[in-house]
């Protein structure tokens, strides 16, 4: 698979020496900037911007980020870190629907960050996408973005009264060539795919389409695919337990359950015993997945860049996944017979 048509760069020049464009890194792989935004741990401004250029040099040319990481941070990295990149080379993406306001609660100028105590707040009105989209086009240092996705929206019916309007409005005006919607449920995803008409291009299910999380499979992605509507994964390691379930035993942010962890651990046995790294897999897998297109994935170090782009054209024994499928079956089951035990009892 690899990233459709309208979310690719408009044209190849500027890509590294001895990089191919047509790499499984380069067309199916995009960095995501959460973490260059200080996301748990703090990021020196040059590091930040040394993951970017090490993603660049891998080939990676799709970049995600949004006012949310960091209060801004993260897309003013990224706007510096592509300065001298000629922007027809890469495809930025980034997102709507919550805007910066600073420690006294008070929106911060176009362009700025919230900094200290600052925070971001939901607004799904017209008017909040528009202010929003300036001040990400200010901070990114663009005059356009590749894609806007309506960020986590807490209220789908005012999403597709106000904001979903305002996309549409800022396609047909050029400021963006495509939107969508990324968040972290793929239920409130779901209905937004329905009940917009079709007018969606793509949709980013953050941890929900990923080897131990597979939920977006049974209500998002037939809905999808249906309506033509572009997936992107996103969250391939549910926070850590798919990258290192020993090291980072984490799920959406928490820690993660004695279940998950074993699920994760017999499934990087299964790994090495293939001679592939559980972090392989977990990258992999979503590409796997009719109707996903390209997977993103979030890097902090020039190492963890390495780590995923060297897993996009890594080989995979074909056993693995079946291997890797039934493991994941056996503990849905487990989970299922839980409830079912509970709902006796």
């Amino acid at each position: 698979m690899a990233f459709r048509a309208g979310l690719r760069p408009l044209t190849d020049r500027g890509d590294a020496p001895g990089v191919a464009t047509t790499s499984v890194a380069a067309s199916s792989f995009g960095l995501g900037c959460a973490p260059i935004g200080n996301l748990f741990t703090p990021v020196a401004d040059g590091d930040a911007e040394a993951t970017v250029g090490r993603a660049l040099e891998r080939g990676i040319r799709f970049f995600d980020t949004a006012p949310h990481y960091g209060e801004g941070v993260s897309e003013l990295r990224l706007g510096r870190a592509l300065a001298g990149v000629e922007r027809d080379s890469v495809a930025i993406a980034t997102k709507v629907g919550r805007v910066i306001v600073d420690a006294a609660g008070a929106p911060v100028p176009v362009g700025g960050t919230g900094g200290p105590g600052g925070t971001t707040v939901g607004d799904l009105s017209r008017d909040g996408v528009l202010r929003s989209l300036e001040g990400s086009l200010a901070r990114l240092g663009t005059d356009r973005v590749d894609l806007l996705y309506l960020h986590d929206p807490a209220d789908v019916d005012e999403a597709l009264r106000g904001a979903v309007p305002a996309l549409l409005e800022l396609r047909d005006q050029g400021v963006v060539r495509a939107v969508g919607v990324g968040m972290g449920r793929s239920a409130p995803v779901a209905r937004l795919v329905r009940e917009s008409a079709g007018a969606l291009d793509v949709v980013m299910p953050a941890g929900r389409v990923t080897l131990l999380d597979r939920t977006a499979l049974d209500d998002l992605l037939p809905a999808a695919r249906e309506r033509g509507v572009g997936v992107i994964g996103a969250g391939v390691y549910n926070s850590g337990v798919l990258a290192d379930p020993v090291a980072a035993p984490f799920f959406d942010y928490h820690p993660a359950s004695p279940e998950q962890v074993d699920t994760a651990l017999r499934m990087a046995a299964a790994c090495e015993a293939a001679g592939v790294t559980l972090a392989t897999a977990a990258a992999r897998w979503p590409l796997r997945v009719p109707g996903v297109e390209a997977v993103v994935v979030g890097a902090r170090t020039l190492a963890e860049v390495d780590v995923f782009a060297d897993a996009a054209d890594a080989v995979v024994p074909d056993h693995l996944w079946t291997e890797l499928d039934d493991i994941a079956a056996a503990a849905e089951q487990a989970v299922d017979t839980v409830i079912a035990a509970d709902g006796v009892a």
